[in-house]
């Protein structure tokens, strides 16, 4: 607690015009459409609307966002990442723990322990604060550069879905499942799946290394 670089394309042709028929039926203009093609149409538009989201880049984070309900331990339990430099260390990605504690000036403290082959390792950052709840800044060291933190989806006390971006020589983001605990129901893991390809991660660039056992390496 960045992928790659997004641009906005317009839709094709043929699904230009199924959802210009779609809407021209909804809005009860001319355009004959009979009931058992309207399901599919509106699938359609979904789906499209859905394509067209994802390829503009627009996150918004968690709707109300509430700082002190979601302080506390989280543990890294997917995560989805294509940078080139990356990819030959995909295989030893492990799940790790993170400790969130905000401050009175509304920042965030956050310790993550990382297991490694020669133990626990620890990290400190201080996330910022911005003008919208649910998203934050803070300074890398290991990339000396600034990066965002938007806290996507989250109930809380299960699960979250934060989107991480950084910009060097090219855009990247990030897309990890934090849980409270190091096992989250299948249906979370897909959630997390199907926003990551959605943003455009490759599927095998998704990632969710098995839990560490029972009290696992951490402090």
């Amino acid at each position: 607690m960045g992928g790659r670089k997004r641009y906005k394309v317009p839709p094709s042709g043929r699904a230009a015009s199924s959802v210009g028929v779609c809407l021209r039926a909804l809005r009860g203009q001319p355009r004959h459409l009979s009931p058992g093609r309207m399901k599919p149409c509106l699938l359609g538009v979904q789906l499209t609307l859905l394509c067209a989201l994802s390829a503009s880049g627009e996150v918004q984070p968690q709707k109300d966002f509430d700082l002190l309900k979601f302080a506390g331990r989280w543990y890294r339990v997917g995560f989805a990442y294509d940078s080139p430099a990356f990819a030959p260390f995909r295989h030893m990605l492990r799940i790790s723990k993170g400790i969130l504690t905000p401050m009175e000036n509304g920042n965030v403290n956050v310790t993550m322990w990382g297991a490694r082959s020669s133990g626990c390792r620890s990290r400190v950052y201080v996330y910022e604060k911005t003008a919208v709840p649910g998203q934050f800044t803070y300074f890398s060291t290991s990339h000396s550069r600034v990066k965002d933190i938007t806290i996507v989806e989250t109930n809380y006390d299960e699960y979250a879905l934060v989107m991480k971006h950084k910009k060097m020589d090219k855009e990247y983001s990030q897309v990890a499942l934090y849980g409270r605990t190091e096992r989250l129901r299948p249906e979370l893991l897909e959630k997390f799946r199907e926003f990551a390809l959605a943003q455009g991660f490759s599927p095998e660039s998704i990632l969710t290394p098995p839990p560490t056992g029972e009290g696992g390496p951490w402090p």
